[in-house]
């Protein structure tokens, strides 16, 4: 009984656990990505026009993004806390958009609209930062996975509710507005005493890659059947049954990864609980000195840093340890005595602890931010023009090039994080090379869209959307490994900042304009004759239906898709001097000893 008892204790500690609770929270997390299932149901029922729909979407993007308080939060809050306010705010704001909508409050101006779309998809913010702080410092040799994996279940979050509310098949449109609202907050306040950081052995286990294997064949197949139920759906009409028979097992896939856990805690003898038994307890300081102990030592071992020898590495790992003990040693006794004045730290240095405002007058913090601001801005571009950017090809079905994104985003969040993983523990080199192979896969797939070949959609869409989804799993993670886990949180919702910051001007200002500007010429040639007897007429009603102008052919988007493929060029020029000025933070951090 208490075996049992010690194993049930294990099983509530394990990090696997924390790490399963997690993905099933980030499935209902990224609300942002049903907004353009949300916005036809608003529009209809408020009676905005798309300007206006526009503006809500920019809220949306905004509170999907602007994560200061939620990373601060974080880091001041128990997690537990962090995540019942981003519950909060998500049942606010979306609860109160479906009471407007189904005329059960009366309709706020559009402004406060704004402000309701903002806090409701804010709540994200703090679910993605409590579920990457706790799962990164559970996992701190695995990082790429995690961040893979975790990032990779929020993109997928908007298809998982889609199909959750087809099964639900309600003729209520607002139906869909009232699960979002009340879903993932139920999921969440569920798991949020269980997603946390937890003690014991946080290292590499044997059992870790197994473990891993089976989550990632776990992925590929939710992916794949994801992708084959948009397509029955979309090609057969099908019954209710049969969608809910498809739905129930999409909840299968996704509870199937608690195997993990309960094998570890109640099936293995290896268990993380006796791991944390054989870690040697930090010894007492005497509390008189501890303060100033603990500044000398820091001072001593920063200068030990400067003063080793530079060929030291390439000892064995009993030899180094011996010479760097000597030389401590020695330099503890000439700081005691006086003989020696020992360098104070300015800072931490990369691979430490940096706060958000140490991090921001680093180099290597500005350009992870535009590398990630040019790629992922471009890639953000084509996901919120890719109807648009089909229906000028002729394409009629360009809802399956959305979903295809999606999965393909998906891909590139479990591949980014896969791949990048092998770089760095295989070879101790720098995260950001798996950032420039991805940049180089969106410039290829940019050009495609500008060239408009036979098939070159397909090949667009699967080259950014892997492109895109990658820099969402590598960018994290190299944040972490570069500027430490104690303020992760507010570090990462800095860095996501990129992403509306690079859609608002490549979207919203050139792709946007370069397609109206080339829509009024068509409009132009088409009134040609028009024009030539009522000028100023003719211009003045193109002028005043612009907006609702389309525009025809592979002309439409040539441009933009060549300035957003010199944009991930630039990208990667970016990321390979990020690689060249983090070489040897990845040695100290993954570097295997020569013995």
């Amino acid at each position: 009984m208490v075996e049992v008892g010690s194993r049930v204790q294990g099983f509530l500690r394990n990090r696997w656990l924390v790490f399963v609770a997690a993905m099933w929270m980030q499935s209902c997390a990224g609300v942002g990505y049903l907004f353009g299932s949300l916005s036809p149901v608003i529009k209809s029922s408020l009676g905005y026009n798309q300007r206006q729909v526009a503006g809500l979407g920019v809220a949306k993007d905004l509170g999907d993004s602007v994560g200061f308080l939620a990373g601060t939060l974080c880091a001041l809050l128990p997690l537990w806390a962090a995540l019942l306010v981003g519950a909060a705010q998500n049942l606010l704001g979306y609860g109160w958009v479906w009471l407007a909508v189904t005329r059960r409050v009366p309709v706020p101006p559009l402004w406060a609209m704004c402000i309701l779309i903002f806090i409701g998809n804010n709540g994200e913010t703090y679910f993605n930062t409590a579920a990457l702080v706790s799962c990164v410092q559970n996992f701190p040799k695995s990082r790429g996975p995690i961040v893979g994996i975790l990032k990779g279940f929020a993109g997928l979050s908007g298809a998982i509710l889609t199909q959750i509310y087809a099964m639900k098949h309600s003729p209520d449109d607002a139906a869909l507005i009232f699960m979002v609202a009340v879903g993932p907050t139920m999921v969440v306040i569920a798991l949020m005493f269980i997603v946390r950081p937890v003690g014991g052995h946080r290292q590499v286990r044997p059992s870790d890659g197994t473990s891993f294997t089976f989550v990632y064949s776990v992925c590929l197949l939710l992916a794949a059947y994801l992708m084959g139920v948009m397509l029955l759906e979309d090609l057969v009409d099908l019954s209710q049954s049969m969608i809910t028979l498809l739905t129930i097992i999409l909840i299968i896939f996704l509870l199937v990864p608690i195997v993990i856990p309960v094998l570890l805690s109640f099936f293995s003898d290896d268990d993380e609980t006796l791991y944390a038994l054989l870690l040697p307890s930090p010894r007492k300081e005497e509390p008189s000195a501890s303060t100033s102990s603990e500044e000398q030592q820091e001072v001593i071992l920063s200068e030990l840093e400067d003063e080793k020898p530079r060929d030291i590495d390439l000892l064995s790992a009993s030899e180094r340890q011996k010479r760097i003990a000597a030389l401590q040693a020695r330099l503890f006794q000439a700081a005691a005595v006086g003989a020696v004045r020992v360098k104070r730290r300015r800072g931490p240095r990369r691979g430490e602890d940096f706060t958000l405002m140490q991090a921001l007058i680093k180099a290597d913090f500005w350009l992870l931010f535009f590398s990630l601001l040019l790629g992922s801005g471009s890639g953000l571009t084509v996901i919120d023009n890719l109807g648009q950017m089909s229906q000028s090809l002729g394409y009629k079905e360009t809802h399956i090039f959305v979903s295809m994104i999606s999965i393909w985003n998906f891909l590139g969040r479990i591949g980014g994080g896969y791949f990048s993983e092998i770089i760095v523990k295989d070879y101790a080199y720098p995260r950001a090379i798996a950032l420039a192979i991805a940049q180089v896969l969106m410039a290829i797939g940019h050009f495609n869209f500008a060239m408009a070949w036979p098939g070159t959609m397909y090949i667009g869409t699967l080259l950014v959307g892997i492109g895109y989804g990658a820099h969402w799993a590598i960018v994290p993670a190299a944040a972490s490994e570069l500027f430490g886990v104690k303020y992760f949180g507010a570090l990462y919702n800095f860095l996501t900042v990129a992403n509306p910051a690079g859609s608002l001007v490549f979207s919203g200002i050139i792709a946007s304009g370069i397609y109206d500007a080339e829509a009024a010429k068509q409009a132009l040639q088409h009134h040609n004759s028009t024009l030539l007897a009522m000028p100023a007429r003719v211009v003045s009603m193109i002028s005043e239906a612009a907006p609702s102008l389309k525009c025809e052919g592979a002309i439409c988007f040539f441009l933009s898709s060549l300035i957003m493929s010199g944009f991930c060029i630039i990208a990667v020029v970016l990321s390979l001097i990020l690689v060249y000025r983090t070489k040897i933070v990845y040695t100290n951090l993954y570097g295997k000893p020569r013995t």
